[in-house]
C-alpha cells in the first residue's frame, strides 16, 4: 500500500496539549462491526463481557529528554553548542541510543555534559539520525542522574507548542507502571485513561486484567518517509511476557475469553510473542514487528487504543484490525465530533474485523 492512503485532514486544534482531568473523563468512540458509536471511557466496562482478558503495558516512562552541552573544539572554530538528546534504546548498562540536535554539529568522539555532572561520549552516529552514547556511570547509578538531569520526553506534536512541566511528571505516567520496569522513552497512552475506580468498575464486570512489558522507543514518533509502505524500517522495541501473563492470556482464549490490548504496544507484543495458532510464549527480546492491512491477527479480539497521526505506522495498525475504509469512517467520525488527538487526547475501542 502507499503511503498516501493512510493520510487525512487533520485541524491542528484538535491535537491534546492536555489530558482530560479526571483521565477517566475523556472520551471513547465505540466502533464495532461497522458500527461507530459515541461513548465515554468510563463506559469500558458496559462495552465488555464477563471472562474478557485487558493486557496491560506496565512500562514506565523514564525522563528521556536532556538539554547538555557540547565544548568548542580546539580547532575548527565556534562556541559551545546546546544539544538536545532524547534517549531511545538502552543497549547496555552504560550505553543508550539517541536522537541528538542538532545532529550535524555532532562528531564521533565528542563529549556531551549534562545537569548534575553527567557526562557521555559519542561513540558513533548511525542511521537516520541516531546517535549511540556512553555514559560516564552506568546501573543505578546511571538511572539516578537521568532522572536528576532530564524531563518528561513529551512527543513532538506537544513538545514543539509547550515545554514540559511539573505536571506532565504525573499525566504522562500510567497509574499502574512498575518502578521496577522503568525503560520507555514514550508513554504507552492508552492506558494513561485508566484509574482507580475504573478498574474497580472493570473487576465488578467480572473483566481481568493482566500485564507484559514493552519499553516504548522514540521511533514510534518518526515519520514514515517512502511512499512504499514496505520499504518502511520500524525501530526494535525490547518487551517481556513472563510465564504467569502467558498462562492467564492462553488460559482466558481457551476458555472462550476475548483478549482486549490496551494500547497498540500490548498488542505489538502480544503479536509478537505468539504462535500461528494464537498461542502466546513467555519471553523476552527485542521486536521490530510492522503491522499493515493484510495482516492477520493471531490474539487480539480489540484493541482500546488513542486516536493517532496521519500516514503513521500506528493509524496503519488500527487500519489493518478494523479496516481500512472503517477506520478512514471513524477518524472522519472523530474529526467532525471534535475529538482530541494523540497521547494526551480521547480514545476509541476498536474491534478486530471478521
Amino acid at each position: 500500500m502507499k503511503l498516501s492512503d493512510f493520510d487525512f485532514d487533520l485541524p491542528e486544534e484538535l491535537i491534546a496539549l492536555r489530558p482530560a482531568r479526571p483521565r477517566d473523563s475523556a472520551r471513547l468512540l465505540h466502533v464495532k462491526a461497522g458500527s461507530i458509536e459515541d461513548r465515554g471511557v468510563l463506559d469500558l466496562p458496559d462495552l465488555l463481557q464477563p471472562g474478557d482478558l485487558l493486557v496491560f503495558n506496565d512500562t514506565k516512562v523514564i525522563p528521556a529528554a536532556l538539554v547538555g552541552t557540547r565544548p568548542a573544539r580546539a580547532h575548527g572554530g565556534g562556541g559551545d553548542v546546546e544539544v538536545e538528546v532524547n534517549l531511545h534504546k538502552r543497549d547496555s548498562e552504560a550505553d543508550w541510543r539517541a536522537f541528538a540536535r542538532p545532529g550535524k554539529r555532532i562528531k564521533e568522539g565528542d563529549i556531551l555534559h549534562f545537569k548534575g555532572e553527567l557526562s557521555a561520549e559519542v561513540t558513533a552516529k548511525l542511521e537516520g539520525g541516531e546517535i549511540a552514547l556512553r555514559f560516564d556511570r552506568s546501573g543505578i547509578a546511571l538511572d539516578k542522574a537521568i532522572v536528576e538531569a532530564g524531563a518528561p520526553p513529551l512527543p513532538p506534536y506537544i513538545a514543539s507548542k509547550r515545554a514540559a512541566d511539573a505536571a506532565d511528571l504525573d499525566d504522562y505516567q500510567t497509574v499502574y507502571a512498575a518502578p521496577e520496569k522503568a525503560g520507555s522513552v514514550a508513554a504507552p497512552t492508552a492506558g494513561l485513561h485508566f484509574t482507580d475506580r475504573l478498574f474497580k468498575a472493570l473487576e465488578a464486570r467480572g473483566v481481568d486484567c493482566v500485564h507484559v512489558t514493552l519499553h516504548v522507543g522514540a521511533g514510534t514518533f518518526l515519520p514514515v518517509k517512502t511512499e512504499d509502505v514496505s520499504e518502511h524500517q520500524m525501530h526494535a522495541e525490547w518487551y517481556q511476557v513472563s510465564e504467569e501473563a502467558a498462562a492467564r492470556i492462553n488460559a482466558t482464549r481457551a476458555a472462550g475469553g476475548r483478549i482486549i490490548a490496551v494500547g497498540t504496544t500490548s498488542i505489538r507484543t502480544l503479536e509478537s510473542a505468539s504462535e500461528d495458532d494464537g498461542t502466546v510464549r513467555a519471553e523476552s527480546r527485542d521486536t521490530a514487528i510492522f503491522i499493515t492491512p493484510g495482516y492477520r491477527f493471531k490474539v487480539i479480539d480489540a484493541l482500546m487504543t488513542n486516536f493517532h497521526l496521519p500516514k503513521s505506522t500506528l493509524f496503519m495498525l488500527v487500519s489493518a484490525l478494523a479496516g481500512f475504509e472503517e477506520m478512514h469512517a471513524a477518524y472522519a467520525h472523530a474529526i467532525a465530533n471534535k475529538y482530541r488527538f494523540f497521547s494526551y487526547g480521547d480514545s476509541s475501542l476498536l474491534w478486530r474485523k471478521e
